[in-house]
């Protein structure tokens, strides 16, 4: 083999790897993906069994249910619709009534939606851009600004 023909094969192989690298990096970060929908979204949704998702609004008043445990059930709502929840941890410090909320996971057979990770509003003056961009999609909520 000559110089040149070395130094192709190098780089042919190092071209192989490097696709290779980045397929399976496509592949494992499509598989973590995760959709954002609102309450009133799921309505027009296809949702495949077990898709893990993201589903955010305010925590609807008087539905906040502590049971055994780590355990609570809530509602997320949007002010027109709302999804029951149930989640089995600690909730963040913020968590509260009428406040704006992330969580992730996903639906039972019942329709009642399992989280694993709930994220809560940060500050009087913050809300998840996600449900502050959906709730002034649907006209429900005005930035101060």
């Amino acid at each position: 083999m000559t110089r040149k023909q070395k130094r192709l094969s190098v780089i042919g192989g190092a071209m192989v790897f490097l696709a290779l690298a980045s397929g399976l990096t496509l592949y494992a970060l499509g598989q973590k993906t995760s959709y954002f929908f609102m309450p009133g979204e799921l309505q027009a949704a296809v949702l495949e069994p077990g898709q893990r998702i993201r589903l955010g609004g305010l925590v609807e008043k008087g539905t906040v249910v502590r049971g055994e445990g780590t355990a609570v059930a809530f509602a997320v709502t949007d002010q027109v619709h709302s999804v029951k929840v149930a989640y089995s941890g600690i909730l963040p410090d913020l968590f509260r009534e009428e406040q704006g909320v992330v969580t992730e996971g996903t639906f039972r057979e019942d329709g009642v939606f399992v989280a694993d990770s709930v994220l809560a509003k940060h500050d009087e003056n913050y809300m998840p851009k996600e449900v502050a961009d959906g709730l002034k999609a649907t006209g429900l909520w005005q930035d101060d600004d």
